[in-house]
């Protein structure tokens, strides 16, 4: 991608000179906290349009063999992680893992999930994960880079499966990942599509991931998505939600920037059998019919595993 594409990309996206983006018109409003709030974006732009573009190469199967133990304590230890049917995965090639995502910023879900991939086809095959630009430009985004992370976007969506590798997505993102902890039952896409397209686009398998558990592991109150629009910050960083929280060690967590300290609920997570979309659903496959299809087959999944559990955290 040339490098006018990556700055018009950052603006859209946040990134570039906040001033710029917002226009001569709104510059000087808001006093000191207006022009902090502005510089504070522009400067957390510039990260984000840095991680745009993905390098797999940044992967690192020998870190990750290295830190596996690690993984292993906080994903069987204290998550107690239970993984079903990883078989459902194909053996070789691309494949596109679609999953509901729980638990904020913190995604215990995603975890537990890459130990047990890790474990059960090897260090060595390739697997990425599509992330928000904030978390892959964020601290920790080096050491989420050599598992496998990358920023969510299109482009590296395709990277990564016309390089063979396993892709991980949540199209529900951060609208999903923050909803409410009684609506933890509910796979919510917000009706986003983008991942059946890149299915047909790629010819891969469609192979639905879901999850139980990980919106247990705080208090969700609300994603707070009005306050987000009121703050700009679906235009400044491309957020939807400000989600709000009871969580150690904050107390009360608005954001959820810094994450949280995780109460030890139970995940459960099962794989469900891969779809082959032009084998089901014909040559030129309706993009709403398989979406409503992978939803209401992940849902069901989702009311089977919820219905196991006894009481929450506890499983």
């Amino acid at each position: 991608m040339a490098t006018s594409t990556l700055a018009e990309q950052a603006k859209q996206n946040g990134g570039g000179d906040a001033e710029a983006v917002r226009g001569p018109e709104r510059r000087g409003r808001g006093g000191l906290l207006g022009s902090v709030f502005e510089r504070t974006a522009g400067s957390l732009g510039g990260a984000i349009a840095g991680r745009l573009r993905a390098d797999l190469d940044d992967r690192d199967p020998d870190y990750i063999r290295e830190n596996l133990p690690l993984v292993w304590l906080l994903s069987s230890l204290w998550f107690r992680g239970e993984v079903r049917n990883l078989g459902n995965i194909p053996d070789d090639g691309p494949v596109l893992m679609v999953g509901n995502h729980s638990g904020g910023n913190v995604t215990p879900d995603t975890h537990v999930l890459t130990l047990a991939f890790s474990t059960y086809f090897g260090v060595e095959r390739p697997f990425f994960q599509l992330a928000h630009n904030l978390v892959v430009a964020s601290p920790i985004g080096q050491i989420l880079r050599k598992y496998g992370t990358v920023s969510a976007s299109h482009e590296n969506a395709e990277k990564a499966l016309s390089s063979g590798a396993a892709l991980l997505v949540y199209p529900g993102g951060d609208w999903e990942v923050h909803r409410a902890s009684w609506q933890s039952r509910k796979v919510d896409f917000a009706g986003r599509k983008g991942f059946v397209r890149l299915a047909l686009n790629n010819d891969v398998p469609i192979v639905p991931v879901v999850a139980v558990g990980g919106q247990e592991t705080a208090l969700f109150l609300g994603r707070g998505n009005r306050l987000a629009t009121a703050l700009g910050l679906d235009r400044l960083f491309r957020l939807k939600v400000l989600p709000i929280s009871i969580a150690p060690p904050w107390g009360l967590n608005v954001g959820d920037f810094l994450g949280h300290l995780p109460l030890p609920a139970k995940i459960t997570i099962e794989v469900l059998p891969a779809i082959h979309l032009r084998e089901q659903f014909g040559p030129d496959p309706d993009v709403d019919e398989v979406y409503a299809h992978v939803t209401r087959s992940m849902q069901d999944a989702l009311d089977a595993l919820a219905a196991e559990r006894r009481f929450p955290v506890i499983g």
